[in-house]
């Protein structure tokens, strides 16, 4: 007896908001049967985990704050997976977009003041993250390597790059030792938009690229191109899109977004370069992707859900003692359930047994095609 996945027949646009809610559910319903397990009553630790967050002002700023790079990462990503081009790498990019431009900032003088530092400084950061994640890009293209591994390989690199910057020639001389570089000038602060919390203005950069990216897959001839291409890559050729271009495209711009994500990071929360400084918004940013249909408006959905569990994981670690692990492995089923429900809702199971005849099972779509489709 072998298991069959068989297409279904019609489903319609429905299933881009049903899958990922699905997977939300299932997420919650797992995570509160294991938080049981554990000795903890369900109902209270998804209360801790998703509500009390949203109670006072500080703790909904700081969603925000945290939505700020996993929408940004997001969106690229979004838009790299949608045209079938793996970026996997969005951690590195964002680590050299903030080491980058934080070096910047360090070499400008002090007392540098003024609006066009600031815009000096992000595309300092987009550069940085797009000059890391040409490195797949043409080792793809030139010697078509894969670029799941070249991208994640180079987070390692770029990480190893910053810590030996903030301990070395961008370390604080007057930081007793302490792995870190001195304090950014004030012209390199993201400006803050509500007073008494670290809400800044990023949180309007994300939603800014959300949009563009959303109207340019939508309405313009490239992103056209990019979805052909992550769908149908013989039909995008026949066409005459550039099947380099499509990489060199999706690579450049979920690394540039990336190392935005990184120089703005750094900028709003902790004004100086250190060797932790949240790299891993470049990995659950992938979910964020997902949950989002492949789609960059999407993508503001799941990272205010990515962000709220993130929160909700702080405020159970204290008025729970739950481990910092139970948000990771939240996250994790949030992933593995939503591609389970991108396959049931486009294929149905069906056992089959010896001798039975039965038409072979045809294969399963591509993610990036599939996740896609309608978004």
């Amino acid at each position: 007896m072998r298991i069959a996945l068989e297409p279904r027949e019609g489903g319609g646009t429905w299933t881009v908001v049903a899958a990922p809610l699905a997977a939300l559910a299932a997420s919650l319903v797992v995570g509160g049967v294991l938080l049981g397990l554990l000795g903890h009553s369900p109902f209270e630790a998804l209360y801790v985990y998703f509500v009390s967050p949203l109670t006072e002002g500080y703790t909904r700023a700081e969603i925000l704050v945290k939505l700020v790079p996993l929408a940004l990462i997001g969106a690229g990503l979004a838009v790299s997976f949608r045209a079938n081009v793996w970026n996997i790498g969005a951690a590195g990019q964002y680590t050299m977009g903030a080491l980058i431009a934080g070096a910047l900032a360090l070499v400008a003088p002090q007392g540098a003041t003024g609006l066009h530092w600031l815009i000096l400084y992000l595309i300092v950061g987009v550069g940085g993250g797009m000059a890391w994640a040409a490195v797949p890009a043409f080792l793809r293209t030139r010697f078509g390597t894969n670029e799941i591994l070249v991208s994640l390989m180079l987070t390692y690199v770029a990480a190893l790059a910053l810590d030996w910057a903030v301990r070395g020639p961008l370390r604080d001389p007057a930081a007793f030792g302490f792995p870190q570089s001195r304090d950014f000038p004030d012209g390199f602060l993201m400006p803050v938009l509500m007073q008494g919390t670290r809400l800044h203005a990023g949180v309007l950069l994300a939603v800014a690229v959300a949009v563009g990216l959303a109207l340019m897959m939508a309405y313009t001839r490239r992103g056209f191109s990019l979805r052909v291409m992550g769908t149908e890559p013989r039909a995008g050729r026949f066409a005459g899109f550039s099947e380099n271009g499509t990489v060199w495209f999706a690579l450049l711009l979920s690394g540039g977004l990336a190392g935005l994500a990184g120089a703005v990071e750094v900028s709003a929360t902790v004004s100086q370069l250190q060797p932790d400084i949240s790299a891993s918004y470049g990995f659950t940013a992938i979910i964020v992707a997902f949950l989002g249909r492949l789609n960059p408006l999407g993508a503001l959905f799941g990272a205010l859900v990515l962000a709220l569990s993130d929160i909700g994981g702080e405020n159970a670690q204290i008025m729970m003692q739950l481990p910092r692990n139970a948000t990771a492995l939240f996250q994790g089923m949030l992933l593995l359930f939503l591609l389970a429900a991108d396959t049931l809702t486009r294929y149905r199971v069906r056992l089959i047994r010896p001798g039975e005849a039965g038409a072979p099972a045809a294969a399963p779509p591509r993610i990036a095609a599939s996740a896609g489709e309608g978004a």
